[in-house]
C-alpha cells in the first residue's frame, strides 16, 4: 500500500460524494479595486461613492475576482498530484456580491469520476463549488471539470 499524502491525491483516493472545505479569505477594498482596475473596469467595482448608485448598492468585487479567489481556495483544499488542471466550466453562477471585508471559503464536493477508455491512466473529475460568505451564504456556484491522474506503477510504494 503507498502512502497517501496530503500533497498528492490520485484519482483511486478520490471518491464520489467526497467533500472538501478550505480555510477562510480575506477580502479587502484595496484588493478588489486593483482586480478590478486591472481586469473589470467598471465603476462598481473601482470606486464606492459611484457604486452606490449602480445595482450593487455599494462597492462589489467583479465576479472573475471571485472565480481567482475561489482557485486560491481550491488549489490549497485540493491536493491533487499533478496540479488543478482544469478543462472546462459547466455552470458558473455569481449569487451574492463579494463586498469589502468579506470571509470567503469553499465547499467543494466530488459529482463524478470518469475515466478514460482511451487513457485509463486518468479521469474526469466533475466537482461542485460553493463560494461561501462569513454569513454561510453562497457567493458564487460553480460546477467544473477537472483533470486527475492514477498512480503509475513506477511512483507506487512496494
Amino acid at each position: 500500500m503507498r502512502d497517501v499524502t496530503p500533497s498528492k491525491l490520485y484519482f483511486d483516493d478520490l471518491k464520489v460524494g467526497q467533500v472538501f472545505y478550505s480555510s477562510e479569505y480575506h477580502v479587502s477594498v484595496d484588493e478588489i479595486t486593483e482586480f478590478s482596475m486591472k481586469y473589470d473596469p467598471q465603476p462598481f467595482h473601482m470606486d464606492d461613492r459611484l457604486a452606490k448608485d449602480s445595482i450593487f448598492r455599494g462597492l462589489a468585487a467583479s465576479g472573475w475576482h471571485t472565480v481567482s479567489i475561489t482557485m486560491n481556495l481550491l488549489v490549497k483544499s485540493l491536493p491533487l498530484a499533478h496540479g488543478i488542471i482544469g478543462t472546462g466550466v459547466e455552470k458558473i453562477n455569481w449569487l451574492r456580491p463579494t463586498r469589502p471585508g468579506d470571509i470567503l471559503r469553499i465547499k467543494a464536493k466530488i459529482t463524478a469520476i470518469d475515466i478514460s477508455s482511451a487513457k485509463p491512466d486518468r479521469a474526469l473529475m466533475s466537482i461542485h463549488i460553493c463560494t461561501l460568505g462569513q454569513d454561510n451564504r453562497t457567493r458564487q456556484e460553480l460546477i467544473g471539470k477537472l483533470l486527475v491522474f492514477r498512480v503509475s506503477d513506477c511512483s507506487a510504494s512496494p
